[in-house]
């Protein structure tokens, strides 16, 4: 039989390989390892490719960027919110990004009430406002957060300073830290970007474990701050 398939020759116009017609199934064990390595590497270079677009769509360097991976990581996922112009840029990233459930409230109280209900059912949760949204908060914290020891994570825009062209909101900003202070709330106004992970991220960590709230005051050195457009 082996002396027979050496004699076939291939005429001039025929087909030089007639196996290419023919399909055969690949085991792992016959493919070839030049292919595996590859698709292997492909697929690392497209997974680099989407890790590198996800830190792009976060903001990555940017103090949303910063932040919302700061909750992703410690596995806050609710996040309802008052909408800030300030506050914007984190916002909309929250909304595209699909492991958060994001949605504006009415008023802070009632994002704080969701925030809590979560929490005993199991969840976690944070709540973004600015500074005249706090001043709604005192007796929703004295009579619900603090007593019954709810890990309330707050970030809160600062207005009321550097630049502020609204008085009421420089009265507001006045009271928001003795507020704080009054009910022993642990606070920190966070005003560089290179302090924000360390401080944002062991501010949850202590909340949680300790099971009190905690509010972040993002002061307009790190945000920028709103401004009045003549």
């Amino acid at each position: 039989m082996a002396g027979r398939l050496a004699q076939i020759t291939c005429r001039p116009g025929h087909v030089d390989n007639p196996t290419r017609s023919v399909k055969f199934r690949q085991t792992a064990a016959t493919r070839p390892r030049n292919l595996r390595g590859t698709r292997e590497n492909a697929m690392a270079i497209a997974e680099q490719q989407t890790s590198s677009q996800a830190g792009q769509a976060a903001g990555d360097g940017s103090w949303h960027g910063i932040v919302l991976q700061t909750l992703k990581r410690n596995e806050i996922s609710l996040v309802p919110y008052v909408p800030d112009r300030v506050l914007t840029p984190l916002i909309r990233n929250l909304h595209a990004d699909p492991f958060f459930t994001t949605f504006a409230t009415a008023r802070e109280e009632e994002a704080v009430g969701i925030v809590s209900g979560a929490w005993m059912g199991g969840r976690r949760g944070a709540v973004l406002m600015q500074t005249s949204g706090f001043a709604t908060l005192a007796n929703t914290l004295a009579s619900l957060a603090v007593p019954y020891q709810i890990p309330l994570i707050m970030f809160v825009s600062e207005r009321g300073t550097l630049g502020e062209f609204n008085y009421g909101q420089s009265l507001v900003c006045r009271t928001m830290r003795p507020v704080l202070d009054s009910l022993a709330l642990e606070h920190h106004t966070i005003t560089r970007l290179d302090e924000l992970e360390f401080i944002a991220d062991r501010s949850i960590k202590q909340a949680v474990t300790t099971q009190a709230p905690v509010a972040l005051i993002l002061n307009p050195l790190l945000t920028g701050g709103k401004v009045f457009d003549k």
